[in-house]
This record gives C-alpha cells, sequence and structure tokens, in this order.
C-alpha cells in the first residue's frame, strides 16, 4: 500500500505526511514543473507540464491497494477502475455510487464555461474541511478509526 498524490494544488501534504509517517506507509507526490515540493517523507515525482502528465504518471504507479488523493474527478474515476480508492482534499471519499453525479458535475460545468459562462469556485478552506479529510484518510489506511 501507498498514497499517491496529485500534488500541483494538493492543500493537505502535511496531513498526508503525517498520517503516512505515522503508519509507515509511503508516500509519492507528483506535480508538474510549475511546482516546488519537498519534505523528508515522500518520493516526489515532476513531470512536464503538459495536460494530464501528472494523472498519467500516477495511474502508471497505482495498483488496488493504494490510496489516492486528488481533486480531479475524472482522475478518481479511473483509480476507482483500477479498484484503488481515492478521496479528494475534503474528506469526500469517491465511490462507484457517487462518481457519476459528479462527473455530471463536472461535465455541465466545463459546458457552461465553454459557452461564456460562469462557475463558482471553490469555497475558501476551514479547519473542519482539514479535520474532514485527516479522519477520512485515516479510515482508509491500515487499523484505521
Amino acid at each position: 500500500m501507498k498514497i499517491l498524490v496529485d500534488a500541483d494544488a494538493c492543500p493537505v501534504k502535511e496531513i498526508i505526511v503525517r498520517l503516512a509517517r505515522q503508519k509507515k506507509i509511503p508516500v509519492v507526490m507528483l506535480a508538474d514543473t510549475s511546482h516546488e515540493l519537498g519534505d523528508d517523507y515522500s518520493q516526489i515525482i515532476t513531470v512536464n507540464k503538459a495536460a494530464d502528465s501528472a494523472d498519467y504518471a500516477l495511474m502508471g504507479l497505482l495498483t488496488r491497494e493504494d490510496v489516492v488523493v486528488t481533486q480531479d474527478f475524472g482522475l478518481a474515476a479511473m483509480a476507482l477502475g483500477k479498484g484503488a480508492r481515492a478521496l479528494n482534499q475534503n474528506g469526500l471519499v469517491f465511490s462507484d455510487a457517487n462518481m457519476d453525479a459528479l462527473l455530471m458535475e463536472r461535465h455541465i460545468g466545463q459546458k457552461l464555461r465553454r459557452g461564456g459562462g460562469r462557475t463558482k469556485g471553490p469555497a475558501k478552506r476551514t479547519k473542519e474541511n482539514d479535520a474532514r479529510f485527516e479522519a477520512a484518510l485515516a479510515r482508509m489506511l491500515p487499523d484505521g478509526i
């Protein structure tokens, strides 16, 4: 088991590393060349800046036992398709039960933006978001709470 992180804009990297270190679970963070990452625990993989390059690299490393942390519904869907588990930075656990609705929401938003419309951006990050994420990730790890 390892934790794979779509790390380009991930606000919970420190929480991931802390929990992984406690459980002695490897962490692999993937980001493109416009992001500089570093900690003394994770393996950092830097990919080129091409569209979805971090996603493709992550999928190449993924096994059924792994956990993926991503904001990207498409990447989460691919991870689920490979038998892995996935969650977002706010503690939403992606599943077969919610993936169709999430992908449809993404499709509608993209269609609206292509037509010149605007969609709301993400809400400001809160301590509650961090707490929900930490609890959800802890449940996914061995001897989870």
